[in-house]
């Protein structure tokens, strides 16, 4: 009965060892459970079998760790299981590519100094240039800044 005790703590430390290596990069959990159960599988070779068996099962050890973390750490052993659809869109179209320095539109929201303008039917994310500007106010672009237009008010 221990020689099955053995072989299933070998097992399980082999199963954690891979764990480490794939889910849990770094020292940790998976790396600490792995140690122990070598341990007790050397411990109880030892004790219940002698040297020989015990440096065996060390053999063992040795070989099935080897073995995987080879296989664990091979590129194409993990990437059938990884997705290979690519994104190519964004959240929203960017601005610059729409519009251009002169269009107009009015704000649906305050300005202050961030809100909504509503410019050829779309919505976009607006920074006025100065100070203040109210709901249903007209707008000119001047200028764009990442995903946002930069807007003044119409004299």
């Amino acid at each position: 009965m221990s020689m099955f005790y053995i072989v299933v703590l070998v097992l399980f430390g082999v199963l954690f060892l891979v764990a480490e290596l794939v889910f849990l990069p770094g020292v940790s959990v998976g790396a600490l459970l792995s140690l122990v159960c070598y341990g007790s599988a050397i411990y109880l070779a030892f004790s219940d079998f002698g040297v020989w068996t015990g440096a065996a099962v060390i053999g063992i050890i040795a070989l099935l760790s080897l073995a995987a973390t080879v296989v664990s750490l091979r590129a194409k052993t993990w990437q059938r299981f990884s997705l290979k659809q690519e994104i190519r869109s964004s959240s929203m179209p960017r601005p610059d590519e729409e519009l251009r320095p002169g269009d107009r539109g009015t704000t649906l929201s305050r300005l202050s100094p961030m809100g909504k303008v509503e410019i050829g039917g779309r919505t976009y994310e607006a920074k006025s240039l100065g100070a203040y500007v109210d709901p249903r106010c007209e707008v000119e672009v001047v200028g764009f800044e990442n995903f946002s237009v930069i807007v003044k008010t119409i004299d």
